[in-house]
């Protein structure tokens, strides 16, 4: 499909505006469960075959395909699990608490057909704790699928009976129980630590059986993929992302709001054309992508498209570095310059503190840090401390390469992301941003030489 013709396609957010668009008969009205009814006539193995197709990537934040994550599952397998993963904790990211407010059976469905294709009869769902208001709307639409037959009841499919149970479980609000297996730990019962991997989920995830982790707009899409097929998702798509991308706008920008959007279009079309440009006439300094554990872009990188290859390899964003032209390693040769991650987007403007919002990061991921590995431990804390005596005027000699270097050595180094979600922004920042940095040490030095003059002047002071 060209990129024209999908400006104005909507798949998870088809229902957005619709009265009542929460209730199982509106949902019913307006097609829903047409998908699922389909998808019992064909085998799993064929619904794996045609998500494989779609090339639906995952939208919580590292965009691995889906149907390739659903194949890891053993073929032997006696039971496997289905967990959505609704924690939605990321800075800036804001999206899926909206889907589950307006469209909580779409997601019921998505999980029906999940289940269905994995061989899955108990699926859970961890909701963060402080979405109250959501909680309550799927709890309701959970209760009104069993009072319909669709949940708790058998179904006669191609590949004999079906039944699939739904349980919805309340986090307590810990930002590390939005990664996967610090996720299913809670989920346990236990302190939500992330587990070492191997293995993986897919082998050995909730109760030690095979277990996938979706995210909630990820399972959205299911239907338009059963019903359209597969390669009509991906060609709606660009490259190897297939369908639509929900972005979650906030920050100096005219109509902040979450929008659903092309993948082809670009961070500058999104700020101007559908977010109404920059408030006040001000020019813009900078954006996070993909909410904030992201490297930022600078004014100069906007015409990237929005979509995951693009926006780890355009040439056009510039390498994140430890320092002047030493690139960050991922591994195996591999440069980091961005990625999509959550799709929270947030824009700021030319009279922002870059290295006060910095720090501001920097806290939190020193806060939300679990404790567990020692770089992430320490080193999140170092460069909160340090980050903020920077953005507070008392920056000293060696800070910014001090920074850059605790970065430099929790980057790969820690059982989760969230290590890396604390030192890409901060590398990130130092590489496009530098001047800020600087300036701030700068000003920092004029005070301490004035302060010192000061002193001074007062020690020679005769009574």
């Amino acid at each position: 499909m060209a990129s024209a013709d999908a400006t104005n396609l909507k798949i998870v957010t088809k229902n957005f505006g619709v009265v009542d668009s929460h209730k199982l008969s509106v949902y019913t009205q307006r097609g829903g469960m047409q998908a699922f009814r389909k998808a019992l006539t064909m085998g799993p193995a064929a619904l794996v075959d045609e998500v494989k197709k779609s090339n639906l990537r995952g939208r919580g934040g590292a965009g691995f395909p889906t149907g390739m994550k659903w194949s890891f599952i053993p073929k032997e397998a006696k039971t496997v699990y289905l967990v959505i993963n609704a924690d939605e904790s990321e800075p800036g990211t804001c999206k899926d608490r909206e889907l589950m407010a307006y469209d909580p059976h779409m997601m019921l469905e998505g999980m029906l057909i999940a289940s269905y294709a994995l061989g899955c009869k108990h699926a859970y769902i961890y909701i963060r704790g402080e979405m109250m208001r959501e909680a309550r709307i799927v709890e309701d639409a959970i209760d009104e699928e069993y009072a319909a037959g669709l949940l708790g009841k058998d179904h006669v499919t191609a590949a004999g009976s079906f039944k699939l149970d739904v349980t919805l479980h309340r986090g307590a609000g810990a930002y590390i129980c939005g990664e996967e297996t610090g996720l299913l730990n809670s989920l346990e019962g236990k302190r939500g630590w992330p587990r070492l991997k191997p293995p993986f989920p897919a082998v050995k995830g909730l109760f030690n059986a095979p277990t996938v982790v979706n995210n909630v707009e990820t399972i959205m899409n299911l239907p338009d993929i059963v019903t359209k097929g597969g390669e009509w998702f991906a060609g709606t798509g660009m490259g190897k992302s297939g369908g639509t991308r929900i972005v979650c706008v906030s920050g100096h920008v005219v109509k902040p709001g979450v929008y659903e959007l092309p993948m082809g279009i670009s961070s500058r079309a999104l700020i101007y054309d559908v977010c109404g440009g920059i408030p006040n006439g001000r020019a813009l300094k900078g954006l996070i992508p993909g909410g904030s554990s992201m490297p930022p872009l600078d004014a100069s990188e906007l015409d990237v498209p929005i979509e995951f290859d693009a926006l780890m390899t355009d040439t056009r964003i510039k390498d994140v570095e430890v320092k002047p032209g030493v690139p960050f390693d991922l591994g195996g040769g591999r440069k980091l310059k961005t990625m999509a991650g959550s799709g929270g987007v947030v824009v700021f403007d030319d009279t922002t503190d870059v290295v006060a919002l910095c720090a501001r990061i920097m806290e939190f991921y020193a806060h939300e840090s679990c404790g567990q590995c020692t770089p992430c431990r320490e080193g999140s804390g170092w460069l909160a401390r340090v980050c903020r005596r920077l953005a507070n005027g008392q920056g000293e000699p060696g800070d910014v390469e001090l920074l850059a270097n605790v970065a430099n050595g929790i980057g790969g180094n820690t059982i989760c992301a969230l290590g890396d979600a604390a030192a890409w922004p901060m590398l990130g920042f130092i590489t496009k941003f530098r001047a800020d940095f600087d300036a701030k040490l700068a000003h920092a030095k004029t005070r301490r030489v004035a302060e010192a003059a000061a002193t001074a002047s007062r020690m020679r002071v005769v009574p």
